[in-house]
């Protein structure tokens, strides 16, 4: 079957990344449609929803800090306008995070973070253990050290998600639940393959955001593909805190336990959640000894854990790339990539959304925001082929 596709915008992807981004389209007035055989599943429904540009920074990465902070600043706003669109909850936590050291090597990390931190502009709260237990009476009196980072917030990624989906059901957006297996030229993308049907593109632009699953969507390069995804497990686990220790935990508790980072997120409805896990392996089912390592450490820092029903516990594959930078630009006429966002999909979502939007308008990006790290033809020589030569990668005049 051949269809018509009438609608200015298709993206393909429904994690978070992708929902965002036809919420964001949706704002603008677009007509959109969506194409995902299960939107909000995958790593999406896996996530933590950690919105951490100070505690997630890792060394070397400092391309990605200023999207990070750009993504943060978003995020209120993004959150504001969802709730206004929809009456479902969203458990969007503005109450800061508590880091921790289990012990004194464990301190010395902290510190040695916090000095990087600080040196990249950002500004963590040194805290006597004394003061952390005073704002979180359930941590351990055996920590080492802490920092309070007040700006460092959370969501709940499962229910945001259904907020979003709930907003672009009102709103029209036409939801195809198949599979894209295949783009049909290059620039520009004529039609879009899903597993039943082709869907001639007439002017629409196409928006690819589909996680580890752009790296399966063929046509729209001429020799190799340049989106070099893999797989990052991470094992995630939700607990029932009894009524009598509720609550746990106000803030997000991460952690530190003989270097192993840990985190503990807190939800409104009485659960928590588990994670940290990072693996890369071929198993897409949950680690026993990542679970064990999780459970441990989490009591470590939080002994009150032990009474908890465990609920569920689960594996996600994160889309990470060969520098852990999404891919995000503009590859054709009609045809932009948004995906490879690793441990940051959820806070990066924002941004992601708002350069997407910026592209396709030829806006300019905030102030700061510098994507040409982010090129999706940069593990192919770091330039288009001639076959794209045409292709934008900065905003500039709207190509439709």
């Amino acid at each position: 079957m051949r269809e018509r596709q009438t609608g200015r915008m298709i993206v393909i992807g429904g994690g978070l990344v992708g929902l965002v981004t036809c919420f964001e389209l949706s704002e603008q007035g677009f007509q959109v449609t969506l194409i995902d055989p299960e939107p909000a599943s995958g790593a999406t429904h896996y996530a933590g929803g950690m919105l951490a540009p100070i505690a997630e920074v890792q060394y070397r990465q400092e391309a990605l800090f200023p999207l990070m902070l750009q993504a943060a600043a978003l995020y209120p706003d993004l959150i504001e306008r969802v709730s206004r669109a929809s009456a479902s909850p969203i458990d969007y936590r503005p109450r800061g995070t508590l880091v921790v050291a289990a012990d004194r090597a464990d301190a010395r990390h902290l510190q040695e973070l916090g000095d990087y931190q600080r040196l990249h502009g950002m500004s963590p709260v040194e805290l006597s253990v004394t003061r952390a237990r005073r704002l979180e009476p359930a941590l351990s009196p055996r920590i080492s050290g802490a920092v309070s980072i007040p700006d460092d917030h959370q969501v709940s990624p499962r229910l945001f998600a259904a907020a979003l989906l709930d907003v672009l059901k009102q709103r029209g957006v036409k939801i195809i639940r198949e599979r894209v297996r295949h783009l049909e030229g290059a620039d520009p993308c004529l039609a879009v393959h899903t597993e039943t049907q082709v869907i001639e593109t007439g002017d629409a632009q196409v928006i690819l955001a589909n996680g580890l699953g752009a790296a399966q969507v063929s046509g729209w390069y001429t020799q190799d593909n340049p989106l070099q995804l893999r797989p990052v497990y991470g094992d995630i686990m939700n607990l029932r805190v009894p009524e009598y220790l509720r609550p746990l935990s106000e803030r997000v508790i991460r952690g530190f336990v003989e270097d192993r980072p840990v985190y503990l997120i807190p939800r409104s409805d009485g659960t928590l959640t588990l994670g940290a896990s990072s693996r890369e392996n071929d198993s897409a089912l949950p680690n026993v000894g990542a679970v064990h390592e999780l459970l441990r450490d989490g009591i470590r820092l939080l002994p009150g854990l032990e009474e908890c029903e465990l609920l569920e516990v689960g594996v996600g594959a994160r889309p990470g790339t060969p520098d852990d930078l999404p891919y995000l630009g503009r590859v054709g006429r009609n045809l932009i990539i948004s995906t490879g966002y690793f441990r940051h999909g959820i806070l990066l979502s924002a941004l992601g959304a708002h350069a997407v939007v910026d592209l396709l308008l030829g806006k300019k990006l905030p102030a700061g925001v510098d994507l040409t790290a982010c090129d999706p033809w940069r593990h192919v020589g770091g330039s288009a082929p001639a076959a794209h030569s045409g292709a934008a990668q900065h905003p500039g005049t709207p190509p439709f």
